[in-house]
């Protein structure tokens, strides 16, 4: 009988023992789970600050005095990383506990990507004959990068930290996230100073009065004139076309300094090129020759030929055609 006792005694002590064991592995496993959960979204954070943030306000500072199709490109690159990082966030394994801080950390990364995307689409604007009004727009996106920075200074930080704390984990910081870098990007004036380098309340100077802009009257590559969408044209030659641009002065003013871009769109790839006009006289037609590398053969391929506005030119109608092609050898 003592035998059986003591036997029924070690069996309830190694049960318990047990019992303590999962349950310290399952503690061990949660707040690893927690950690990993912070550590992932801080450097989401980081990432989305440094990545894209920096170099994105960076761009914007004294644009006006950049090639337009430069700072077109990589506002356009930095609004791919946002999305990308706001992908990542979606694809975090998320603990029960951290649902809350999710839904806000989604929240604030998806404002960034649609500031972003919609700054990229004024930008051609903004850079070339309606500044101004480019501008205003662009400085109301800047409030969704300042409710991102809100959201995640007052909901994510603080839900993640309160969540570790409540699992005995202290010590551990979460990285913070400020996007906007200063509430100076909100105002209208303050923006358009500051991307096209004029001090703030400058009016445009040395405009002369009357019509300006100019018309894209064609584009060629080499005997071929090419045929506007829906026609498909057919371009021999090779992967390295050069288009034949011509554009005429279509306002009442000599314009100087006509930039000419033109993007290739073929295979799921972007192939652009551009070329400034030094002078075009008023009523007059001026060439410009844009080579443009590594297109591929074969395949159907979209032209997108646009004239950039010049100071003072309103109607843009005329300033961009768009052609199908296929290039073969």
């Amino acid at each position: 009988m003592v035998r059986r006792l003591v036997a029924a005694g070690a069996g309830v002590v190694l049960l318990i023992v047990i019992a303590l064991l999962v349950n310290s592995c399952k503690q061990s496993q949660k707040e690893q789970s927690l950690k990993d959960y912070n550590r992932q979204v801080s450097q989401l954070a980081s990432e989305s600050e440094t990545q894209v943030s920096h170099p994105l306000f960076s761009t914007l500072a004294g644009a006006g005095s950049k090639p337009a199709l430069d700072v077109e490109v990589q506002v356009d690159q930095l609004r791919i990383k946002a999305q990308g990082i706001a992908t990542h966030a979606k694809e975090l394994s998320v603990p029960g506990e951290m649902v809350g801080a999710q839904r806000d950390l989604l929240l604030a990364l998806d404002f960034r990507v649609e500031g972003l995307t919609k700054i990229a689409a004024l930008l051609p604007t903004a850079l070339g004959g309606q500044r101004k009004e480019a501008t205003e727009k662009i400085a109301g996106q800047m409030e969704l990068f300042l409710a991102s920075d809100v959201i995640f200074s007052q909901r994510v930080v603080p839900l993640i930290q309160q969540t570790l704390a409540a699992s005995g984990i202290h010590g551990l910081r979460t990285t913070p996230s400020r996007f906007l870098p200063n509430v100076g990007w909100l105002d209208p004036a303050t923006a358009l100073a500051r991307i096209t380098g004029q001090p703030a309340g400058a009016s445009q100077t040395g405009i002369a009065p009357g019509d300006h802009g100019d018309a894209l009257a064609s584009v060629s590559v080499g005997a071929t004139t090419l045929e506007p969408e829906p026609a498909l044209n057919h371009v021999a030659g090779g992967g390295n076309p050069t288009f034949t641009v011509t554009v005429e002065d279509a306002g009442e003013n000599t314009e100087t300094n006509v930039k000419v871009d033109v993007t290739v769109t073929a295979g799921g790839k972007q192939f652009k090129a551009s070329h400034t006009i030094n002078q075009i006289q008023r009523g007059q037609k001026a060439n410009v020759e844009i080579p443009v590398s590594g297109v591929p053969l074969g395949v159907a391929a979209k032209i997108e030929a646009y004239v950039e506005p010049v100071p003072g030119e309103k109607d843009l109608e005329n300033n961009k055609k768009t052609y199908l092609a296929i290039f073969a050898a």
